[in-house]
């Protein structure tokens, strides 16, 4: 009988275990679930560790931890679905309440098939490809067991020596707006409880990016102003597009750290946006509130990072030491931890991880490396790629160039193409710039290779085979550029030239007078002052990825028309920076350095093609409208030349006099488009007053003005006015 009573009390039990009936709502669900947990098995929620091997030399651990089942979240890095499946099956199985684990991983543009940098595919300005590229990358994570990418990387970045410009869409609010869109879109597609979604993390929430002189981990001087108009706009759009988290950057800001502030974590993002997921901190950012002097312990760390807004604790182990402590001595509410939990439950169900928490085990030849993701890699690589100079028409090459030199070091490079963050890309994956040429120009052209020096260093060996082969050949294909070390987390440089050998190396052949087309794989703009005088042609290919050698190679040969538009200015030296387009006017017009020209060598905007494009009249449907009323831009885009291409027109606009300094113009809307050749294209744009006119002042409250403003498609300016 007590036998009976036993199994009669159990089945009980688990009848109001509300939270494991799929049919219920998911706040039904939380709701039942929180109140039955232990303030041991919440903290522990709260609480991120890695499992597998970690390649970020920034992160390094001495020891992997034993995982508990009740952990909230693990870094992952393996490719194997049955061995996350085993971890998860603990989770499920042998913890009290059978709370699944969340898999996270640094999936920043692309998993096994690695796209271009962040900073490259945003020279596409092609939202539909960014949004692609991210929905490869969510099925070969998810098809891994990763449920979670620290990624898209949102950070507005206007300073080239900071290492981690590459993993961003480049200089402006806007474009980093839209392309944030597009990879939530991406990986988190109709549902996240659909198969091969995974949970997108914007990041590095907020103004990591102004670190003081480019200088990463340092402090950020963010005025109220630029916090607004030029910081949080592409997080705003992320949240609205429903991002699943946000990370909390390593940056102080203006006194408060990201990862301890209260204005920014639960002001802004949780009480004025309504976000209801969670937020992570970036690795160890808790405890480093100890180093940036806000917190005298790594309990005083976690009380104030938790308190700001911080639901999970990355890797550094503050939150699961230090929170139970704080409950009991009241310094943190039982509510406040409830919330957090709440908040991080809730993207759990949203996944389906509740009901759903094992991934497919498919051969590998199905998960990645797809012939359809290959060459979508590819093309995204060649429309990210942009020809910089082409002075004489020196590319595409003529069939009349039957040998080609082939120099520099990354002619048979196979791992720095990948850039850095290449998720788990390998380089017996990748198409090599040489294997790419040899495919793309065949048998009837002799290429004739010389390394001529490495990356760095002193070693000028390699010149005298280098200098040879140019003088054997009808022209030169350089190939210089970064390691992919030199830029990412901690990849911060002093100088953006590259290394003096790799510029002596170019002045070598220069003196042969060959003509030479340079080739530039990098992660950051580059100073170009002397290199741009003694190449004929320069391309800018990034750190292409997986597919870059076939995409250089067919830009080379003609194939394909380049149509990449820089994302990010390029200075003429260091001493230019900040240099950036859409800065605010000087009191006077001298107000530059007397020593140097006060152009940039490259405007945000610039790229070049094989065929012309010419622009007909800007026309606006009205020049006088009502603050609620809409203006319709409209212009007309011809391809003059025998080519096909693809043409990005970015729309500017301008306000001259304002009650606030404006800047000289401000980017507001994009597009792409194929035209074939001899054919004609209309791009237009609906101006929304209230969306492109206004803008925020110190405390983010939106103002709108009357006035005259001008809209700007390339050197066209048409002027408007609007009237109370």
């Amino acid at each position: 009988m007590a036998f009976l009573l036993s199994g009669w009390l159990a089945h009980a039990q688990e009848v109001k275990a509300l939270y494991k009936n799929k049919d219920a709502s998911i706040e039904e669900r939380i709701e039942d679930l929180i109140p039955r947990m232990t303030l041991e098995e919440k903290v522990l929620q709260m609480n991120q560790w890695t499992y597998g091997k970690n390649a970020n030399p920034n992160n390094i651990e001495t020891a992997m931890k034993k995982v508990r089942p009740e952990i909230g979240s693990l870094i992952y890095r393996s490719t194997n679905p049955l061995f996350r499946n085993q971890i998860q099956k603990k989770a499920m199985e042998e913890s009290r309440l059978g709370i699944p684990i969340i898999f996270g991983f640094d999936a920043i543009h692309g998993y096994k098939t690695v796209f271009p940098i962040p900073l490259a595919q945003a020279c596409t300005w092609d939202v539909e490809l960014v949004r692609r590229s991210c929905e490869v990358s969510a099925r070969e994570c998810w098809l891994s067991g990763v449920d979670w990418t620290f990624s898209p990387m949102i950070d507005v970045a206007r300073d080239p020596r900071w290492g981690r410009v590459a993993e961003g869409y480049g200089e402006d609010s806007y474009a980093n707006a839209a392309f944030a869109v597009a990879a939530v879109q991406g990986y988190q597609g109709d549902s996240l409880a659909d198969k091969y979604t995974i949970a997108a993390c914007l990041k590095h929430y907020v103004g990591y990016s102004l670190s003081e002189g480019g200088r990463d981990y340092h402090y950020s001087d963010v005025s109220g102003q630029t916090l607004w108009e030029t910081f949080m706009p592409p997080y705003r759009a992320g949240v609205a597009a429903g991002a699943a988290t946000l990370m909390s950057g390593f940056n102080d800001i203006s006194g408060v750290p990201a990862s301890a502030n209260y204005y920014t974590l639960t002001e802004i993002l949780k009480k004025r946006w309504g976000h209801d997921g969670f937020v992570v901190s970036d690795w160890g950012s808790v405890e480093n509130l100890i180093a940036q002097g806000v917190a005298k312990d790594r309990k005083e760390a976690g009380f104030k990072s938790f308190m700001a807004g911080v639901e999970m604790d990355m890797v550094d182990d503050v939150y699961v030491e230090n929170l139970p402590q704080l409950v009991e001595e009241g310094m943190v509410p039982m509510s406040s931890i409830d919330e957090a939990v709440r908040r991080i439950l809730r993207v759990k169900f949203r996944l389906g991880l509740f009901d759903q928490p094992y991934v497919d085990d498919i051969p590998e030849k199905d998960r990645y490396l797809r012939p359809t993701d290959l060459a979508l890699a590819e093309q995204i690589a060649a429309e990210s790629m942009v020809l910089l100079k082409n002075e004489n028409q020196l590319l595409p090459i003529q069939p009349t160039a039957k040998k080609l030199a082939i120099i520099g070091p990354m002619v048979m490079d196979s791992v720095n193409l990948m850039g850095s963050w290449e998720g788990m890309g390998e380089p017996r994956h990748v198409s090599t710039i040489y294997n790419g040429l040899q495919k793309e120009f065949g048998a009837d052209t002799k290429l004739i290779y010389a390394k001529g020096c490495a990356f760095d260093g002193t070693d000028t060996l390699g010149f005298a085979e280098a200098r040879k082969a140019a003088m054997e050949a009808d022209m030169v294909l350089l190939f210089l550029g970064e390691q992919k070390k030199w830029s990412g987390e901690n990849g911060s440089r002093s100088s953006i030239a590259l290394p003096n050998i790799q510029e002596k190396l170019m002045e070598a052949i220069y003196e042969t007078g060959k003509p030479i087309v340079l080739v530039l794989s990098n992660g950051r703009p580059l100073e170009l002052l002397r290199l741009n005088e003694l190449a004929g042609a320069i391309l800018e290919i990034w750190q292409p990825g997986t597919m870059g050698g076939a995409a250089v190679a067919g830009i080379l040969s003609g194939r394909i028309n380049p149509s990449g538009k820089l994302s990010i200015t390029f200075p003429r030296t260091v001493g230019q920076i900040p240099m950036y387009y859409n800065m605010r006017r000087p009191a006077r017009w001298m107000g530059y350095y007397q020593d140097i020209d006060k152009e940039p060598m490259y405007w945000l905007g610039h790229g070049l093609s094989y065929t012309t494009y010419s622009y007909g009249e800007l026309q606006l449907s009205a020049r006088k409208i009502n603050k609620d009323e809409k203006i319709r831009a409209r212009i007309e885009v011809s391809n003059m030349g025998i080519r096909d291409g693809k043409e990005a027109v970015l729309w500017f606009i301008s306000d001259p006099v304002a009650s606030v300094s404006r800047p000289v113009k401000e980017l507001k809307f994009f597009e792409k488009k194929h035209i074939d050749a001899n054919g004609v294209q209309v791009y237009e744009f609906e101006i929304d007053p209230g969306r492109d006119l206004s803008f925020y002042d110190k405390n983010g409250v939106k103002h709108l003005e009357s006035g005259r403003y001008l809209v700007q498609v390339q050197d066209e300016k048409v002027e408007f006015e609007i009237v109370d």
